[in-house]
């Protein structure tokens, strides 16, 4: 299931409640019977048939109402490279969603967001905060590739090693969510994993040192995308 579906969607139904999650999935993608989900989660089968209903209401409500063509993802994130990469904040802030959202996955083996932002400004300027400290690394490059089925960015250190994977959802002609990975398990069958702990904490600035011109004082998350 997660080598077939989009991040979008699978973010999509994280955001569903367990019992919605396992309805939906086991009647419309395994093709189990409404009496046959009942039994495996424990409800009536009217229960199970407005669970499945709710769920697929609510992923189809978020669902993004206008797709971009694959040209335009493409070009989409060639321009979000080279505002990411050359520090634009104003180029970054304008490829991006009023309320895009930026998740992380560190797994706990190494830093990352403590929890989700929301908000171009606060995105954008946790990205090139989290550039600025990785480029002091030699090397540090952005290549674009294809995460899950849709567009996304490879970050490699200088050795061309993998230190993090992000997925980006289009729609509209606007960057909608980030989807940062840097669990080392979650990247290792993408090629050879390079140490992004250690390149962060070589090159972290000291508490009073200020890497953004412009701090965002309400951004206390902290960590890496």
């Amino acid at each position: 299931m997660a080598d077939s579906l989009s991040l979008a969607m699978l973010v999509l139904l994280e955001s569903l409640s367990p019992e919605q999650r396992a309805a939906l999935l086991l009647h419309d993608v395994f093709d189990y019977g409404y009496p046959e989900i009942a039994e495996i989660i424990g409800k009536s089968e009217d229960n199970v048939r407005q669970l499945a209903s709710r769920a697929r209401r609510h992923v189809e409500e978020r669902r993004p109402r206008f797709q971009t063509s694959r040209e335009e993802r493409e070009q989409l994130t060639q321009r979000f490279l080279a505002a990411a990469q050359q520090g634009e904040l104003a180029g970054l802030e304008a490829l991006l969603a009023h309320d895009v959202v930026l998740t992380g996955d560190g797994g706990g083996k190494v830093p990352a967001l403590a929890r989700s932002l929301q908000g171009r400004n606060r995105v954008a300027r946790m990205l090139l905060n989290w550039m600025r400290v990785v480029s002091r690394g030699p090397g540090v490059t952005l290549s674009p590739t294809e995460v899950n089925g849709g567009p996304g960015v490879m970050v490699l250190d200088g050795q061309q090693w993998l230190i993090s994977a992000w997925s980006l959802e289009i729609a509209g002609g606007e960057i909608r969510s980030i989807s940062s990975v840097v669990n080392p398990d979650k990247l290792a069958h993408l090629g050879v994993v390079g140490d992004l702990a250690s390149l962060v904490g070589a090159h972290r600035p000291r508490p009073d040192t200020p890497i953004d011109p412009q701090p965002d004082t309400h951004n206390p998350e902290g960590g890496t995308p």
